[in-house]
């Protein structure tokens, strides 16, 4: 009996180890992450401005480049077309009949044959220069691409942030949900938060992104700045006025008003014609120095409006977005030098005081000379 229960022993043991690995392990509890402290948030909205500011400078750089392109192709499209059009004799003549016909019927409406004038020349110079250039490299297109290029550098800055500081990926993106990047409500799809800007894989898909360029395009036909032939350009109105004074002083108006009123053919007989050419191609040099160097100027103002103009330039949607985020992620500044110390900094010879440059480009006013 006592053998049996020596033997019972063992196996009992036995089974209370196996009864005990059997029991299933109690999951360990949950422990919250440690709360962010407040000045690793500082910092990572710091990150965010910087960011925010580096890709801002990469997309202005590319736009930069891309309307010096536009730039050159429309100074050469003047230059082989619209110039040579405007000076040539028959244009000159032809010019000189409308501005008798307006003349004639100016008093059937108050727009004055000045203003109609240069609402035919801007017509010619966007059908001749703008819109053949516009087929090859398009402003709205850059416009389109320049932002583009922004948000994706943004999202390169911004998505390793978390990371760098050890924040839990989770309030990372909460936080970047509490940043309004775009407030162009209603509808309520046209507002995105710097998450939605971020995370959005295609950023065409998102409503708010489409919002904000449209916001940029109807601002631009609104002010008839680029290529709209919505408004009279200060441009194509000096032209006119340079060309109303000259037709005046030649008398050719009053010659062609009364041609226009009396004859329905040929405004000209041919003989006269060709005495005509000729002291026409004496004069033609000048006409078109001084319209090239009407046009350089106001094709510079263009570039600057197309380039700079907050609310209508290549950087409209750029800008907007950058303002948005600065707003909600103030930059942390670093303290300034002490003066014993800054006396004895060594400044390289390149960046010295005298070089330093503290102007900005400003883009000219809305009256500038150059809008189509």
């Amino acid at each position: 009996m006592s053998l049996i229960v020596t033997l019972r022993v063992p196996v009992i043991l036995a089974m209370i180890v196996l009864a005990g690995c059997a029991t299933p392990e109690r999951a360990p509890e949950l422990v919250p992450p440690p709360p962010v402290a407040a000045s690793t948030w500082r910092q990572v909205d710091s990150d965010i401005g910087a960011g925010s500011r580096a890709a801002t400078s990469a997309a202005r750089s590319f736009a930069y480049s891309q309307m010096e392109n536009w730039k050159q192709l429309a100074s050469q499209r003047a230059e082989a077309d619209f110039i040579p059009w405007f000076s040539s004799y028959w244009t000159q003549q032809w010019l000189t009949a409308k501005v008798a016909w307006y003349n004639l019927s100016s008093g059937d409406t108050t727009d004055p044959p000045v203003n109609r004038l240069a609402a035919y020349l801007q017509e010619q110079y966007h059908d001749r220069v703008l819109a053949p250039v516009a087929e090859e490299v398009d402003p709205e297109t850059i416009r389109a691409q320049a932002t583009k290029l922004y948000i994706r550098h943004l999202s390169e800055q911004v998505q390793p942030i978390a990371q760098r500081y050890g924040v839990p990926q989770d309030q990372f993106e909460r936080r970047l949900q509490d940043i309004p990047a775009i407030a162009l409500a209603p509808p309520a799809a046209h507002n995105a938060s710097l998450y939605q800007i971020v995370y959005s894989e295609p950023i065409d898909n998102l409503p708010a992104y489409a919002a904000l360029l449209r916001q940029a395009r109807e601002a631009a036909a609104n002010a008839g700045a680029g290529l709209s032939k919505k408004r009279i350009s200060p441009v194509a109105k000096q032209v006119s006025e340079k060309l109303m004074d000259r037709l005046a002083i030649s008398g050719g108006a009053s010659a062609a008003s009364a041609l226009v009123g009396g004859i329905a053919g040929t405004v000209i007989s041919l003989g006269a014609a060709g005495i005509g050419v000729m002291l026409h191609e004496a004069g033609r040099a000048e006409i078109e120095s001084q319209l090239r160097e009407t046009l350089n100027a106001a094709m510079d103002d263009m570039w600057h409006i197309l380039m700079d103009d907050p609310n209508t330039g290549m950087m409209a949607g750029i800008y907007y977005l950058s303002e948005q985020i600065e707003k909600s992620t103030p930059q942390t500044f670093t303290q300034p030098v002490e003066p014993a110390r800054q006396a004895l900094e060594t400044l390289l010879p390149d960046e010295s005081p005298a070089q330093e440059q503290t102007g900005n480009d400003e883009a000219p006013d809305e009256n500038g000379a150059g809008k189509e």
